[in-house]
């Protein structure tokens, strides 16, 4: 089955401009052209995208999907560096929940203390201005 660039963005739900991007970056192949000078591509780069956008989906880099390609391209080898992308990848998103988490808890703890009278009262203003009111680093 041969797909224009239109076609590979509606099954993908990856827009042409990024698509585009990622041929420019070489995530995927530069598609073959008809003699009207169309992009025309085939399963091999549907299933590739597909395999990005998923990427990307999990918040992997494009520097970590080029890897995977890569190590995709070699099927005989051991899979131990796509462990260890997934693995750092893992590692980044639980420091970024737990990130995510400080913050929560301190605009809750902040919201909770304001009277919600007058700005001139208002706890969540004072505590912006004066970090030292904060319970806890949640740099």
């Amino acid at each position: 089955m041969i797909y224009s660039i239109g076609e590979l963005s509606k099954k993908t739900g990856v827009k042409v401009p990024t698509i585009r991007y990622y041929e420019q970056s070489g995530l995927i192949a530069a598609p073959t052209r008809s003699s009207g000078n169309q992009r025309r591509y085939t399963q091999k780069e549907l299933d590739c995208l597909s395999f990005i956008k998923h990427a990307r989906d999990l918040g992997l880099s494009i520097q970590a999907i080029q890897e995977l390609i890569e190590l995709n391209n070699h099927p005989e080898q051991s899979c131990s560096h796509a462990d260890e992308i997934a693995a750092t990848h893992l590692l980044d998103i639980q420091e970024r929940i737990s990130r995510l988490q400080k913050l929560e808890a301190e605009l809750l703890r902040i919201t909770e203390g304001c009277p919600g009278k007058q700005i001139s009262e208002c706890y969540v203003i004072h505590s912006l201005s004066n970090h030292k009111l904060c319970q806890s680093d949640h740099k």
